[in-house]
């Protein structure tokens, strides 16, 4: 099985939509996330709708089917390169002033961090690599379980969340008495590593790589799978449910946070002079045609 062919998807990404740009990276995150109700404006309604339709779904029960669905890696085979490839596909509605595919960001990324961590290759491909769980929008699944910021299940819902309390009040274990409390489903100081987190595109790129027995570090593998969780490394949500070692996980994620800007001003790389050099870390860190 290979990539389904078809035709483009369109999708909007809230979190590339209100990411800061660099000059805003020492203001608090209110500063720059804007998430203000406007009638008049259809980019905040659609963003709003996304993630109201997250808040309604994504329930213990709703991650857990995903689970089921995806972690069978059954879906397709593919190289990264074929992956990455085929995200040019996905149109970004959430910026109607550019039409730069997905994969100019994605090199974008990468290349700022190789500017800053030449030596650190396997930092580059993380860079290059963040958005393929995206792949997912291929085969049916609404936007809303496959982009935006991503939070944990089976507990009290953060203060931070975007759009709040509100947002949930459709989604069911927002009165379960399993889920609600504080810890909810959890053990006090359980650790980041062991909460349940909402289904997107960062919780499945994760789970591929660890099912393909990639060579990255630890390090790589938490700036994947956390780097959307808003609410923890932005909000300071959630410290009731962590442990010390997870301030290492909090480092590895705000570093690469820095990278992941989408700015239409940035120079946009000659991504086939690029490929052989990212051929070459595809082909040492996670190699070969892979199971998603």
């Amino acid at each position: 099985m290979k990539i389904k062919p078809d035709s483009p998807v369109s999708m909007i990404d809230p979190s590339l939509l209100l990411r800061p740009e660099a000059k805003y990276d020492d203001k608090p995150v209110e500063a720059f996330r804007d998430y203000n109700i406007d009638e008049n404006d259809p980019i905040k309604m659609r963003v709003r709708k996304t993630y109201y339709d997250m808040h309604t779904n994504m329930t213990v029960d709703f991650v857990k089917s995903k689970m089921e669905k995806w972690l069978k890696f059954n879906h397709f085979k593919a190289t990264v390169k074929d992956a990455l490839i085929k995200l040019n596909d996905l149109v970004d509605e959430s910026d109607p002033d550019t039409d730069l595919p997905n994969i100019v960001h994605a090199f974008q990324t990468a290349e700022r961090i190789r500017e800053e961590h030449p030596d650190e290759d396997w930092f580059q491909l993380i860079g290059l690599m963040h958005d393929l769980g995206k792949v997912m929008a291929f085969y049916d699944e609404p936007q809303w379980c496959v982009v935006g910021d991503t939070f944990p299940v089976g507990c009290k819902w953060g203060k931070s969340i975007v759009y709040g309390d509100d947002s949930f009040q459709r989604n069911p274990d927002t009165y379960n008495p399993k889920y609600n409390t504080e810890h909810g489903m959890y053990k006090p100081k359980c650790g980041l590593e062991n909460l349940m987190m909402s289904w997107g595109h960062d919780e499945y790129l994760y789970r591929v790589l660890v099912h393909n027995k990639s060579k990255f570090p630890k390090k790589a593998l938490y700036m994947v799978r956390y780097h959307s969780f808003y609410p923890w490394h932005a909000g300071g949500d959630y410290k009731h449910l962590l442990v010390e070692s997870d301030n290492d996980i909090l480092e590895a994620v705000l570093e690469f946070n820095k990278y992941d800007l989408y700015t239409k001003s940035a120079g946009v790389p000659d991504i086939e002079a690029l490929w052989p050099y990212y051929e070459k870390l595809i082909d040492k860190y996670i190699p070969g045609v892979l199971e998603w």
